[in-house]
């Protein structure tokens, strides 16, 4: 998969509306295209900045960059057309993890979307057989590669972490068995894209495969997937597994 050097802000845009024509309508949107730009200049204040900063404990905790504060608004605006970074809440993520209840030997964990990199971090603690992040920011996968190199602690088992610049879209999944983990990531259309991938490497190599997919907006195209099936959710997260 070859990384992109650089996501043009004006092509994403123009990809994003001509996916919700087709889908939505102009009329719908251009309303959410209005939408969506007044909530980033209303995220762009000065007080809304300082409020961001509001995730920055697990930062102290292990000398990282994972916080969104410090998101340059460019990428905060990107993130509006693809996926808006929001770093994980440590204890939800642990928690997550503790509902699949399968020996993490021998998997897998992979996160489509990976931003900064802080998912990859706290995953470093359970005995995965190797840890992978997609990012398609260059910008963000910068800070990600700076924090893999600085982190250290004591609870950690796993020491295989890679982060990769590139299109969630494009990746090849690896015929071993599987976390995945998805915090809402992708827009519709490409998160569709992802699944048909997923679906056709479990066809091809069948395997144990978890789906761990945080604020499920699009649950629905996650269950659409006929490899996969629910297993456990709450409000927060839903759990999915090779069928």
């Amino acid at each position: 998969m070859d990384a992109p050097r650089v996501v043009d802000l004006k092509i994403a845009v123009r990809a994003w509306w001509k996916q919700s024509v087709a889908r939505h309508g102009w009329r719908q949107t251009l309303r959410t295209f209005t939408a969506e730009m007044w909530g980033f200049l209303r995220e762009s204040t000065p007080e809304q900045r300082r409020r961001r900063y509001g995730d920055v404990e697990y930062d102290w905790d292990h000398g990282v960059d994972t916080t969104g504060a410090t998101v340059h608004w460019r990428d905060r605006l990107l993130g509006v057309f693809h996926s808006a970074y929001q770093p994980t809440e440590p204890a939800l993520f642990h928690e997550m993890l503790c509902a699949l209840a399968i020996d993490f030997t021998g998997f897998v964990f992979i996160d489509l979307g990976s931003g900064k990199g802080r998912t990859l971090l706290m995953a470093a603690e359970y005995p995965f057989l190797r840890i992978v992040g997609i990012e398609l920011l260059p910008a963000l996968d910068r800070v990600a590669q700076e924090n893999l190199r600085k982190y250290t602690s004591a609870t950690q088992k796993c020491f295989a972490l890679e982060s990769v610049c590139g299109d969630a879209c494009e990746f090849e999944f690896p015929a071993k068995p599987t976390v995945l983990y998805l915090f809402n990531p992708l827009p519709e259309a490409r998160l569709e894209r992802v699944i048909e991938n997923l679906e056709r490497s479990l066809e091809a190599h069948p395997r144990k495969l978890s789906v761990l997919y945080h604020n499920p907006l699009l649950e629905r195209v996650v269950a659409n997937c006929s490899a996969l099936r629910k297993t456990q959710g709450t409000h927060q997260y839903a759990v999915y597994e090779s069928a």
